[in-house]
C-alpha cells in the first residue's frame, strides 16, 4: 500500500502492547490529525498483531521485520518516539 490508496485501520505494535505503543498510536492520532488524514489506530502486541487485520502496522524496525511475512502493509520506525520520522513515515503511506 502506497500514497493515494486510503488506509482505514493502523494497528500500532510493540512487544508487549503496553505502554510504548500507546504512546505512539497517540502520536500516530496526532500526526494524522495534522495530515487531515481519518483512520481507526489501535495498539497491540507482536503475538496478537499476528492475527488482527490491518492496513498498516507501525512499530519499531525489530518488531516490522519479525511481522512482515509479505502479506502485511508495515511501517519501520527507527526511533518510536520521533514525531518527526513518525510523519515522515505515515506521508508514504496515507
Amino acid at each position: 500500500m502506497k500514497g493515494g490508496e486510503e488506509v482505514k485501520k493502523i494497528l500500532v505494535v510493540c512487544g508487549n502492547g503496553l505502554g510504548s505503543s500507546f504512546m505512539i498510536e497517540l502520536n500516530v492520532k496526532r500526526v494524522l490529525e495534522e495530515l487531515g488524514v481519518e483512520a481507526d489506530v489501535s495498539h497491540t502486541d507482536l503475538a496478537t498483531s499476528k492475527t488482527e487485520k490491518a492496513d498498516l502496522y507501525v512499530g519499531a524496525k525489530d518488531l516490522m521485520d519479525a511481522l512482515d511475512d509479505g502479506t502485511r502493509t508495515v511501517a519501520r520506525l527507527t526511533n518510536i518516539f520521533d514525531v518527526q520520522e513518525l510523519k515522515s513515515v505515515l506521508r508514504q503511506y496515507v
